[in-house]
């Protein structure tokens, strides 16, 4: 007895010793992109299973409207997945804070990125981390070559020359000047005011003022990019009030508009969908010699559930998101959400490689409504939509409109009280 008892512990010591013994984990991804199972499935997942053997991943997602309610019922329940995909700022830090995901701070991955990657997913004083960024997007101007082409328009670095530029189009009459309606009055902040007012506001140094109560929403450089926005209008087309989104993009793919504001989510549809070449441009600058800001906001990042009773393989694998291995795959599987990590990618896509190259010639920041100052009410991201579509609109002047603004951050917000 005693030798077979001896015989079977030196066999698994020669087993573990050989890894054949090594426990397999099976590990389960809550996320919202539903859209993006097939890239996971077909090219993440094998990657990383491939260099890691032992490790299983199944991607679990869930509808992008119902997302946050299944993942906090399921985190409640006890039954999420072991690794949970992270919207920006503060969806994450309510799961932070409530024990959900795990600090992330001594992965020593999280040094491939940059303050302002991290940013999305850190504490108010960033001293924790808890999500892996992943990816982000940038704004700015798509447009049509051939229509630019056909009437000798020349790319717009400035503000003078992009309104020139849409003078031409009109003036034409071709097309449709802009692409863009306020319907749906997201766009009119997201693609409107956010995509040119980094430049008023210089980026992260204006946005973080704004935070710290440095800066007020009333001062110039906050209530310019309104009084810009109201001059879009124009451009627009007849009936833009009640055009929506998808009209937007439609218009835009089928060739009967010029330019569109944009984010690099498009790139993939509009690849589909239009048959003319593409090209595209950042914010104009006020003047030339400017430094140029680009909102390259923070998308998507990935954590820990607190709770897995796998997290030896769940670091494994964060650590492999962090890796340019990912990010190459990533980045080139889904043109227009850019890689976070300070690793330079490759990407194969000409759009998508033009406009993550403003990278290199531009400050990057975040939309400036994102980080703190929409927890409250009234919630400044909201209300910065419907300023946008009144500045558009002309129903209101742009310094009413940051009064009015200001007031219903200062009516919640310590720091501006």
């Amino acid at each position: 007895m005693k030798r077979n008892v001896l015989s079977l512990a030196l066999m698994s010591t020669a087993l573990i010793a050989s890894g054949a013994y090594a426990q397999d984990a099976t590990l389960t991804i809550e996320s919202w992109r539903n859209d993006d199972l097939a890239l996971w499935q077909e090219k993440i997942i094998p990657a990383f299973e491939a260099a890691n053997p032992g490790i299983k991943v199944v991607f679990s997602p869930s509808a992008p409207a119902e997302y946050n309610a299944v993942l906090n019922s399921k985190l409640e329940a006890g039954s999420a997945g072991d690794l949970i995909t992270c919207r920006p700022f503060d969806a994450s830090l309510a799961l932070y804070e409530a024990g959900h995901l795990t600090d992330l701070s001594d992965l020593e991955a999280m040094s491939n990125f940059s303050d302002v990657a991290k940013s999305a997913w850190q504490t108010d004083d960033a001293s924790v981390s808890f999500c892996v960024p992943m990816a982000s997007v940038i704004h700015g101007f798509i447009y049509n070559k051939d229509a630019f082409n056909e009437l000798g328009i020349e790319v717009p670095t400035t503000e003078a020359e992009f309104f020139a530029a849409l003078d031409m189009i009109k003036e034409d009459g071709t097309y449709i000047p802009m692409a863009m309606g306020t319907n749906d009055q997201w766009e009119a902040a997201t693609m409107g005011y956010n995509n040119i007012g980094p430049n008023y506001w210089k980026g992260e140094e204006g946005r973080l003022a704004l935070i710290n109560g440095e800066q007020k929403l009333t001062d110039p450089q906050w209530v310019a990019p309104y009084a810009t926005l109201a001059k879009w209008a124009g451009y627009l087309g007849d009936g833009y009030e009640a055009q929506t989104y998808p009209d937007s993009q439609n218009l835009f793919t089928l060739g009967r508009a010029a330019v569109y504001p944009a984010g690099s989510w498009e790139i993939s549809g509009f690849n589909t969908q239009a048959d003319f070449e593409m090209g595209a441009f950042k914010p104009p600058v006020q003047n030339a010699g400017d430094t140029c800001y680009i909102s390259d906001h923070t998308d998507i990042g990935i954590g820990m559930n607190a709770a897995s009773e796998n997290q030896e393989a769940a670091r494994t694998f964060l650590a492999w998101v962090a890796s340019p291995e990912f990010a190459g795959i990533f980045g080139n599987a889904l043109p227009g959400f850019f890689p976070l990590s300070s690793t330079p990618v490759e990407l194969d896509d000409p759009l998508a490689k033009e406009i993550v190259g403003w990278r290199e010639e531009c400050e990057s920041t975040i939309r400036s409504t994102y980080q703190i100052l929409s927890r409250g009410t009234p919630n400044l991201e909201n209300e910065t939509w419907g300023a946008s579509v009144a500045a558009i609109k002309g129903a209101e002047a742009p310094e009413a409109l940051g009064q009015k603004l200001q007031d219903g951050l200062a009516s919640w917000y310590a720091p501006h009280q």
